[in-house]
């Protein structure tokens, strides 16, 4: 007689270890994400390229939807800037943010409080910027919908 066994995955510990090094802003900019990295590429020096290979997709309502992440690599010091799109066509990667058009996850443990203080300061020097604000890891609802 053979034992079935269900497996499940353990949401709060996946996101801990996700999370872990990590810092996330929340952007208010009123453009389309490819014009958004466009200008963070072209003012700040990055290179953020779209990951079609993480891009995440939900599922409400019997339908779709697709979230775009931009990623830009800094291998010399294991850093990565991911740049969620929180919106697709009236759905949001994180509905308790819906005031948010962007988040940008800065996952590293080189990455320090000061560094994350003077990007902050760059972002907000950009045409158009609205908001840029840190958020707190505990604050966020649905954080799994940020793995990928």
């Amino acid at each position: 007689m053979a034992i079935s066994q269900k497996l499940k995955i353990d949401n709060e510990t996946l996101a801990e270890e996700f999370f872990e090094d990590c810092f996330l802003l929340g952007i208010v900019v009123p453009i389309k994400d490819y014009q958004f990295s466009w200008q963070l590429n072209h003012l700040l020096g990055l290179d953020f390229r779209v990951n079609n290979e993480k891009e995440i997709e939900l599922t409400k309502k019997k339908r779709k939807y697709f979230f775009t992440i931009f990623e830009y690599q800094i291998p010399s010091i294991s850093i990565t800037h991911y740049l969620y799109n929180n919106q697709f066509d009236g759905e949001y990667l994180l509905p308790e943010f819906k005031h948010l058009d962007f988040l940008w996850l800065i996952k590293g443990n080189t990455f320090s409080a000061d560094d994350l203080s003077m990007l902050i300061q760059s972002i907000r020097s950009i045409p158009g910027i609205q908001l840029v604000t840190e958020m707190a890891n505990e604050k966020i609802k649905h954080k799994q919908h940020l793995i990928f």
